[in-house]
């Protein structure tokens, strides 16, 4: 795994690397994949907004944040006592709900109307939190921000969205730009696109970031694990992985997210959803797809504490950790090394030179 930058295969017992003291806060936050993903790179991260509480409190487990906000992100918009140090931020990190965004959902048909997303959150839609999220940004005035969300925003209809996220937050003072990156390239064993719209703060006047990586791709054959516990398929989804081809993916007739994937050992493991009915399943065998290899596929650490949630909703629903620590080793590198004092740590280092 050396000529990969991050390794996919890693345990929360080791630690992260020394901080950069640069600060980022999330939303959205669900498992820390992202929040993971920062504190790989050397980012101090402050917390997030969560609004399920089971999930939360997963997150308080393995991450022991300073700030975590078990709500809905709007009643945190309205918030007038939020700490000083989140209009400071470095960075502001968000991946609004994606499902009616997302090619395999009901897309437009969703669009506007109420939904519970999942058991213990309050009945919402959906489609306008990527704006909603707009407003945090705008609240808490963070140099940097990122957006991430599915290949889908910027497909058909939906392209309307992304023009208003960008046009609302180019009236906001941001210069932003719209990415469409590949996990695989990123040393993720995981085919997994995703759209990120990042914007800085215009005075700062960043240049053009360049996101391009070109790490080898890992199969998923180097991380199939015979002697991992593969729970065997169960009623129907055995005559879908007979009739599936291999590397294949089949649809239930019921039900948006009825997939079964036969995992292919030659290639790179496909997207891992969060939907309950939801089957990864191995290439030569009727058999579920083990949690040591769903981790390593969504780049979780080996020592991650689930509680009583499933791991692979968990694992589907977040941002790897290693394709964030990449894309935000990339901002730090192109953006707050190269730009003067933009860093908590260079600041403080400007103050001592000058006296102050």
């Amino acid at each position: 795994m050396s000529e990969h930058r991050f390794a996919y295969k890693w345990y929360l017992k080791d630690g992260y690397p020394e901080s950069n003291g640069l600060n980022v806060f999330g939303t959205f936050i669900c498992g820390g994949g992202s929040s993971m993903g920062y504190k790989l790179a050397g980012f101090n991260h402050l917390g997030g907004v969560e609004i399920d509480p089971k999930i939360a409190d997963v997150y308080k487990t393995n991450h022991n944040p300073k700030h975590l906000f078990n709500e809905d992100i709007r009643e945190f918009n309205k918030r007038i006592d939020l700490p000083k140090e989140l209009y400071s931020l470095d960075l502001l990190d968000g991946s609004p709900p994606c499902s009616t965004f997302s090619m395999a959902g009901s897309r437009e048909k969703g669009w506007g109307k109420e939904k519970v997303f999942r058991e213990g959150q309050a009945m919402q839609t959906l489609d306008d939190l990527v704006f909603v999220y707009c407003d945090t940004i705008i609240k808490l005035q963070p140099k940097v921000f990122l957006l991430e969300n599915v290949k889908g925003i910027i497909q058909g209809n939906a392209k309307s969205y992304s023009k208003k996220i960008v046009q609302k937050m180019t009236a906001a003072g941001y210069t932003v730009q719209v990415f469409l990156l590949n996990a695989a390239s990123m040393g993720v064993p995981q085919k997994r696109e995703r759209v990120f719209f990042i914007g800085h703060r215009k005075e700062l006047n960043y240049p053009k970031l360049k996101m391009e990586w070109d790490e080898r791709a890992v199969t998923f054959g180097e991380i199939y694990d015979a002697n991992s516990d593969h729970s065997p398929l169960t009623g129907n989804s055995i005559d879908r992985w007979e009739k599936s081809k291999i590397g294949g993916q089949m649809q239930t007739k019921n039900g948006n997210f009825g997939f079964l994937t036969r995992a292919d050992n030659n290639r790179v493991a496909p997207t891992i959803m969060g939907g309950s009915s939801s089957k990864f399943a191995l290439q030569n065998e009727p058999l579920n797809m083990s949690e040591t290899e769903l981790k390593q596929i969504g780049t979780y650490p080996m020592d991650y504490n689930f509680k009583s949630v499933d791991p692979q909703y968990l694992i589907g629903m977040s941002v790897p950790p290693v394709m964030t620590a990449q894309i935000a080793t990339q901002i730090k590198e192109q953006w707050f090394d190269k730009c003067n004092f933009t860093s908590t740590k260079n600041r403080e280092l400007k103050a001592v030179e000058d006296g102050i």
